[in-house]
């Protein structure tokens, strides 16, 4: 599995797509990453103070509720494509070359077939909530809405986890994901051994 693999039109065309598509991804994914701690820092911060002074903000928890799931579901992408998901690095970190690609792309194999199953799973129940009618106690707004991002969450870390299978198979080195090429991970310092 080198850059022999592919051919070189072919590899290059696969590595610009790969590029384009993570840097548009990236860059949606990290402004509403941003824009979701500072709305929730500034909505508990006013809360508090109405809180103490005033009376509560009656939608407070209800938006808090909604940037928590969109954080986390936003930050389920971003994670996996920046490699900062659970692994087994003292495993892979001593293995050939060869045998961690291979158990890499195996594992992105399994993780995106789950991911997608889960994004399926949560795309019925979104569908569910959606012909429920239910609507939120303070804002009024239909429940669903809260739940759009969790089957567009799973989505965006399958894509990832398939990114970064192609990364593995055009690339000669191995790579966690499609931006963390697979380094041994010295301590914090930089000193090896």
């Amino acid at each position: 599995m080198n850059n022999e693999a592919l051919p070189s039109t072919a590899g290059r065309t696969v590595r610009k797509i790969n590029r384009i598509l993570g840097q548009g991804i990236n860059a949606a994914e990290v402004s509403l990453l941003i824009f979701c701690v500072a709305s929730l820092a500034v909505l508990l911060i006013a809360n508090v103070f109405a809180r103490t002074f005033f009376q509560s903000i009656y939608f407070a928890e209800e938006i808090s509720t909604f940037l928590v799931i969109l954080l986390t579901f936003t930050g389920l992408s971003y994670g996996v494509r920046r490699a900062r998901h659970i692994r087994m690095g003292a495993f892979l970190d001593h293995m050939p070359p060869k045998m961690e690609k291979l158990f890499i792309i195996i594992i992105s194999l399994v993780s995106a077939v789950v991911m997608a199953i889960m994004a399926w799973a949560s795309w019925e129940y979104l569908q569910n909530a959606m012909a429920m009618g239910h609507q939120t106690p303070a804002l009024r707004l239909p429940r669903w809405i809260f739940y759009i991002i969790i089957p567009t969450g799973f989505s965006l870390a399958a894509i990832q986890y398939l990114r970064t299978i192609v990364k593995n198979i055009i690339e000669p080195d191995p790579w966690l994901s499609p931006d963390q090429k697979s380094e041994y991970e010295d301590d914090i310092r930089g000193n090896g051994p």
